[in-house]
């Protein structure tokens, strides 16, 4: 039997060059060949449609596609779910501190705070459009 390969995972968006550098700098992935952000005072339309994101040496890709809007998660609250969310992981709570630094610098906003659980340390942040992510330190 075949099954389909996990190619993409896509995030809509209202400045589709903003959370690709959002995640670029969080992560420290690269623009697929012809993504790269233009020269400053370029018109950039790429960045008005579609950007890819990849590891250096990975198999999957981040991608953004504009749109006209985004309703931000409200969770924990259920106004507006999260519907999906992506799982990012460091090996200490110095690290996992580190990032929480690095995520508030570059835009993202924390939504739970569980650092201090002893099971399973970690917190959850939204993106710039409010879309949630995690970063949990590995048991």
């Amino acid at each position: 039997m075949t099954v389909p390969i996990l190619r993409s995972f896509v995030l809509d968006t209202t400045d589709a060059r903003r959370l690709a550098e959002f995640y670029r700098e969080l992560l420290a992935l690269e623009y697929r060949p012809g993504d790269e952000p233009p020269a400053p005072g370029e018109d950039d339309p790429k960045g008005r449609d579609w950007l890819v994101l990849r590891p250096p040496a990975g198999s999957w890709q981040l991608a953004f596609q504009q749109t006209t809007g985004v309703r931000p998660t409200s969770w924990p609250a259920d106004d507006v779910p999260q519907q999906m969310h992506l799982d990012t992981q460091v090996d200490s709570l110095e690290e996992l501190n580190r990032q929480h630094d690095r995520v508030l610098a570059l835009g993202g906003t924390l939504r739970l705070d569980r650092s201090r659980d002893p099971e399973e340390p970690l917190r959850v942040y939204t993106d710039p459009d409010g879309h949630t992510f995690c970063v949990f330190m590995a048991g």
